[in-house]
């Protein structure tokens, strides 16, 4: 694979300097001082793992840069039947199955490190020793926020926004199993794009899990959506959801999956396209078209008609990453 070296394009590099010049001004600490920060002004972000891991550095990185250390973009297709229950879809849209943020944390050569504890006992402890600001990973579904710090039996969460809460309450909804943190050291060498890049294409392109379920991944798992949207038979959408009903359902869960859970808005490529525009990476056209054409198979409309159009940008893609792929 064929990668121009680049060294790391940063955004808003000033922001530590705005929070000690707020230090200074009124005598907060760190952690209060960059909460103001952050309520002043600081964007959101596109997609919320990678939004949340620009803020705990700093917004040294740009958020494009952090997806795409991430892996970026994948494809996972799932249709879940059981018994007495309507059928449920599922897309994930971005990088998957790897984990997103220390995905991103390894190929950008930053230290870190994750533990877990079933101990909740332990789990607090590490929270009050953490010396700088965490990301721990919430409920059954993992969902990561921000611990800027704890304050007696009081912490501070950043999560579309920084807010503090009773510690007790953040530890119940934090323990639902595994008490997961990831703690974050230093930067120790210069961030791995060309291995970042590589990842995403071979999973796009080839297996991801290695046994029977790779058929729902990648550019596979675009080509069965495909044809179980024109399939009239039982795997068939027209089949699994028959009604009115049932048809809204799964074009409201299309849209989600597609525009806001797990992805950025269009199915993360124009996040992705950045990502190599950033680093003078090809492809980044092809993935801004691929993500009209997810964008327009968000909204819904006839199975068939929405058929032609994941052929479509499956197709752009794939002649994206040939690009890459030299």
């Amino acid at each position: 694979m064929r990668v121009r070296e680049r060294h790391v394009m940063t955004e808003q590099k000033s922001f530590k300097r705005l929070v000690r010049a707020r230090m200074e001004r009124t005598g907060e600490s760190y952690t209060t001082a960059r909460r103001h920060v952050l309520k002043d002004g600081r964007p959101a972000g596109q997609m919320h793992d990678s939004w949340l891991l620009r803020e705990i550095l700093d917004g040294e990185w740009s958020e494009a840069m952090l997806a795409g250390l991430a892996g970026g973009i994948g494809f996972m297709y799932f249709v879940f039947e059981y018994k007495g229950h309507v059928p449920t879809m599922t897309i994930v849209a971005r990088h998957h199955p790897a984990p997103f943020i220390p995905t991103a944390l390894m190929h950008a050569n930053i230290a870190h490190e994750v533990t877990s504890t079933t101990s909740a006992r332990r789990a607090e402890a590490q929270l009050r020793n953490a010396d700088d600001p965490v990301i721990c990973l919430l409920g059954k579904e993992k969902h990561p926020v921000g611990v800027l710090g704890v304050d007696g039996d009081t912490v501070t969460v950043h999560n579309h926004g920084t807010n503090t809460q009773p510690l007790s309450e953040f530890m119940s909804s934090w323990g639902q199993g595994k008490h997961e943190m990831i703690s974050i050291g230093e930067r120790i060498g210069e961030p791995d794009v060309a291995k970042a890049v590589e990842m995403t294409c071979e999973h796009l392109t080839g297996p991801v899990l290695g046994n029977n379920f790779d058929v729902n991944f990648g550019f596979s798992g675009m080509r069965k959506l495909a044809e179980q949207l024109r399939d009239k038979g039982k795997k068939g959408w027209s089949r699994r959801w028959p009604d009115q009903e049932g048809r809204s359902a799964v074009m409201q869960r299309l849209h989600d999956c597609l525009e806001v859970q797990y992805t950025a808005p269009k199915a993360t490529r124009p996040l992705y396209a950045e990502f190599l525009t950033e680093n003078d990476l090809p492809g980044a056209q092809e993935f801004q078209q691929a993500g009209q054409l997810w964008s327009e198979i968000a909204r819904g409309g006839d199975y068939d008609e929405l058929a032609e159009k994941v052929d479509e940008a499956r197709s752009i893609e794939e002649r994206a990453v040939r690009q890459l792929m030299g």
